[in-house]
């Protein structure tokens, strides 16, 4: 699968700044677009019972906002 980024990386300590600071380390927070025109998430994951092949994850509100603005919406 090819990923694209369209927002982030973000630090989670970040998501209530007006213009969040990018991440340094590259391993925070980001959304990509796919080939398929789907979205893909890296974030913290989190402790939630989930079937198998699926995960959730922790973002930043920011960065949910800075994709949309990426998408033009």
């Amino acid at each position: 699968m090819e990923l694209t980024r369209i927002a982030g990386p973000i630090r989670l300590d970040a998501a209530d700044d007006d213009d969040p600071p990018q991440c340094s380390s590259g391993d925070c927070p980001t959304v990509f677009v796919t080939e398929r025109g789907t979205l893909a998430v890296q974030g913290y994951v989190v402790e939630h019972e989930t079937p198998d092949g699926e995960a959730v994850v922790e973002i930043p509100v920011a960065l949910l906002t800075e994709a949309l603005r990426a998408l033009g919406r």
